[in-house]
C-alpha cells in the first residue's frame, strides 16, 4: 500500500510536518509496511517558507524588525532559494496575528511595516525575485506599512507626511490616505511599482481569493478574526474603499485575491508590481505533487479547520484538485468542520472527518491534536481497507 500524506498546519497546535507525523502513525497502526510519502504543505501562509526551503534547499537568516504594533521589535526569518536570487518572506514572521496576546490583537493599531523591512532588505542584498506569503496577519493596513518601510511617502489628510523613518502607518491611518509617492519624488504622485524600477519581481503567495472590500473583503471576513470590533470592521472596509477610490487603483481592489493579509496582497500588487498566485499551488508545484501522486493507493490532507473559506485556495483543496486528476481518493481530515465544506466534494474529496471524538474544550483539544489526528487517520484505514476487501 503506497499512501501519500500532504497535509497543512493545524494552527496552534501542530505544524505541518508534526501533522503529517501523526496521521503516519496512524497509518502504520494498521497497515506497519506501508509506503508513505510524507509531503508536508503551506498555502502561502505560516510554514511555506520552511516548505519551500525544505523541498527546495536554501538558507535562512534572521532580522530585527517592527512587529505587528509600531514599537515592538521582533527577530524574523527570510529564506534563500539556492538560485541565491529568490528571497522568501512570510508576513505572519513580521506582521502575524500569533506574534500577539489576545488582548493586544487590533487591526486599527497593526501594520505590515517590518514585513517590508525583510522586502526592502532582500532587495538591497541582490534579490531579483521575492515571493511573499501573506496568509497569517494580524493586519489590515491594505500594505501600506510595506510600502512605508520601502521607501514610499504617505500623505495622510490632515496634510502630514510619513517616510520611513516616521511614525508607523497601521490599519487605523487607511481612510486618511490622500496619496502615495516614492522618496525621490517631490510631486505627490502614485507610488505605483514601487520596487519595480529596481527589477525586482514580487510573487504574492495568497491563501485565498477574496476582494479587497465589500462583503467578502478584507475586513468583513477577516478582520474580526483578527480583533476588530463590528463598529471597527465598517470602519477598515470604508477606509479600504476610500483609499483604493482616491489613488485610482479600484481595478486592483477587485482583484482574486487582492483581500488576502488583510489587504497586504493589494499593496504588494498595486504598489509593488507584484503578481498575485495561489500559495498552494505554487507549493505544489515546488514539491512535485503531481509526480508523487503516481500509483498512489491513498491521499490524506487536512488543516485545523475545514470549511467554505478552504475553497477559496487552501493546501486541501488543492491537493484534492490534484487527487481527482490522478484518480487518487482523498481523504480530508480536520480539527473541525465548518459551515459550507461540503462544496469540497465537487473539488476532488473523498471524504472529510473531523479528529474530534467528542466535545472538547479548544485548549484540550490543541494539547491532544496529535493522537487524535493518529487515531483518526487509523480508523480511516481501517474504513477505507474494508471497502477494498469487498
Amino acid at each position: 500500500m503506497k499512501i501519500l500524506i500532504a497535509p497543512d498546519k493545524f494552527k496552534g497546535s501542530l505544524t505541518a510536518r508534526q501533522a503529517a507525523e501523526a496521521i503516519a502513525a496512524g497509518v502504520r497502526a494498521v497497515v506497519a509496511d506501508a509506503a508513505i510519502d510524507l509531503c508536508p504543505l503551506a498555502d502561502g501562509g505560516e510554514g511555506m517558507l520552511d516548505t519551500l526551503i525544505t523541498t527546495g534547499g536554501g538558507t535562512v537568516e534572521h532580522l530585527k524588525v517592527c512587529g505587528p504594533l509600531p514599537g515592538m521589535t521582533i527577530s524574523a526569518p527570510i529564506g534563500w532559494l539556492t538560485d541565491g536570487k529568490t528571497a522568501v518572506v512570510e508576513l505572519a514572521f513580521a506582521s502575524g496575528l500569533e506574534l500577539l496576546r489576545p488582548e493586544q490583537r487590533d487591526p486599527m493599531r497593526t501594520t505590515t511595516y517590518g514585513t517590508g523591512e525583510l522586502i526592502a532588505h532582500a532587495v538591497r542584498r541582490g534579490a531579483r525575485r521575492i515571493i511573499v506569503g501573506i496568509g497569517g496577519s494580524a493586519t489590515c493596513d491594505g500594505g501600506l506599512g510595506m510600502a512605508q518601510a520601502c521607501g514610499a511617502i504617505i500623505r495622510l489628510r490632515s496634510g502630514k507626511r510619513y517616510a520611513s523613518a516616521d511614525r508607523k502607518i497601521t490599519g487605523g491611518d487607511v481612510g486618511k490616505v490622500i496619496s502615495i509617492s516614492r522618496t525621490h519624488d517631490s510631486k505627490g504622485q502614485p507610488a505605483a511599482n514601487l520596487l519595480r524600477f529596481a527589477g525586482v519581481e514580487i510573487i504574492v503567495a495568497a491563501d485565498v481569493g477574496n476582494p479587497l472590500c465589500g462583503a467578502d473583503g478584507a475586513a468583513h471576513v477577516f478582520a474580526p478574526q483578527k480583533g476588530a470590533t463590528p463598529a471597527q470592521v465598517r470602519q477598515l472596509d470604508e477606509g479600504l474603499r476610500s483609499m483604493s477610490e482616491r489613488l485610482d487603483l479600484i481595478d486592483v481592489a477587485r482583484a482574486p485575491a487582492a483581500g488576502a493579509g488583510g489587504g497586504a496582497a493589494f499593496g504588494l500588487m498595486a504598489f509593488f508590481g507584484g503578481e498575485a498566485v495561489s500559495g498552494a499551488q505554487m507549493v505544489l508545484d515546488q514539491v512535485k505533487l503531481e509526480k508523487r501522486l503516481k500509483g498512489v493507493d491513498l491521499c490524506f490532507t487536512g488543516e485545523g479547520r475545514f470549511d467554505v473559506q478552504s475553497l477559496s485556495g487552501k493546501a486541501p483543496i488543492a491537493v484534492a484538485n490534484a487527487c481527482r486528476a490522478a484518480k487518487v481518493p482523498c481523504v480530508v481530515l480536520a480539527g473541525s468542520l465548518g459551515e459550507g465544506w461540503e462544496d469540497a466534494y465537487e473539488e476532488g474529496v473523498t471524504a472529510a472527518l473531523s479528529i474530534l471524538r467528542r466535545p472538547m474544550a479548544l485548549v484540550e483539544a490543541q494539547e491532544h491534536a496529535a493522537e487524535l489526528l493518529a487515531a483518526s487517520a487509523e480508523a480511516a484505514v481501517r474504513l477505507w481497507r474494508s471497502g477494498r476487501k469487498k
